[in-house]
């Protein structure tokens, strides 16, 4: 099958039988690889061919066990890592149906056929609220050179209309200084500044399209309302739950020693507690301002906003209408 080239591609072979076949589980035996080269790949050869070629293998660094038969003892990733970047895959709302299948077969590839077999089941399910961009791959692409070459960018930004398809916003095409791209609440987002607003906006990257890298020096971060000693972004996403633009403010909340956990999960070790009574607790948090906003409302049977007044009239209010519609007899 390989005809004279056969003894320069065999270690390549082999190599190839360990990975799809092999694993701490699973061994081979020579006889079994001598099976497996006669039978799938046309190949005979020797015992003494096959350990010489695992033993050059082996110097050239894989990790392969030849103890108690050959197997692969270390890969790139893990069983249990491939797992987690495929189920990232699958229930990311970032990238289309058709681009999750494919990168979900890709990391199929990086396990032995055990592996894959595990995993035969898993795809990409049609009915989560995966992109319509099929482009979005181009515009990360496009943002990371962009990123790395300190250079403006210039596209267009979509929302969804009735009928379901995304159409170009009345303030395209924007042009943006990019600093960085974030994963928050299963989306993805540029964080960038432009010349309409001061500080830093935050873009959905599946709804930028027909995007371009122009030949213009970023705005210096520290020119940033907000940024002037640099850009810290775990402070960053701590702050901005939802991921809202606009300014941060002290914000003190009413809650109980049960809410730990969720504060921790939203704000990280971000906040403080100044005040303990029984099971409650009094905490203060710096965040976006409307951000707070809808977090308080998410969490309203557990958490009262103290400060600022604004914030907690603001909430008031719309509680109150929240409870006139809710009472609304409708026919």
């Amino acid at each position: 099958m390989y005809g004279t080239d056969r003894k320069k591609v065999l270690i390549l072979i082999i190599l190839e039988i360990l990975k799809q076949n092999t694993d701490a589980d699973h061994h081979l035996t020579q006889q079994d690889v001598l099976r497996i080269l006669r039978n799938e790949y046309g190949i005979t050869c020797d015992r003494r061919s096959v350990k010489s070629n695992v033993l050059d293998l082996v110097e050239l660094g894989y990790d392969i066990n030849i103890d108690d038969g050959y197997y692969f003892a270390s890969r790139d990733f893990e069983a249990a890592e491939l797992r987690m970047l495929i189920d990232s895959v699958l229930f990311s709302r970032n990238i289309s149906l058709k681009q999750g299948k494919r990168l979900i077969d890709k990391l199929k590839e990086q396990g032995n056929k055990y592996f894959q077999a595990k995993v035969s089941h898993v795809t990409a399910l049609p009915d989560l609220n995966h992109t319509d961009n099929s482009h979005i791959m181009i515009t990360i692409d496009t943002l990371n050179d962009a990123i790395e070459e300190k250079k403006k960018v210039e596209f267009t930004y979509n929302s969804y209309g009735t009928d379901f398809k995304l159409h170009p916003s009345s303030h395209s095409p924007y042009l943006v200084s990019p600093y960085q791209m974030v994963a928050s609440n299963g989306r993805y987002y540029l964080l960038a500044s432009s010349d309409r607003y001061p500080d830093i906006t935050h873009f959905r990257i599946d709804r930028i399209t027909d995007i371009k890298m122009r030949d213009i020096p970023i705005k210096p971060i520290k020119e940033v309302i907000g940024m002037e000693n640099g850009f810290n972004l775990p402070r960053h996403m701590a702050e901005h739950t939802y991921m809202f633009c606009g300014e941060s403010v002290c914000i003190q909340l009413n809650t109980t020693k049960a809410m730990m956990n969720d504060l921790i999960d939203w704000f990280g070790n971000d906040f403080k507690i100044i005040k303990e009574i029984d099971d409650d607790i009094i905490v203060e948090v710096t965040c976006n301002y409307n951000a707070m906003f809808y977090w308080a409302l998410q969490y309203g049977s557990y958490v009262e906003v103290l400060s600022p007044k604004e914030l907690r009239e603001e909430l008031k209010n719309t509680i109150c209408k929240m409870h006139e519609r809710y009472t609304l007899t409708r026919g």
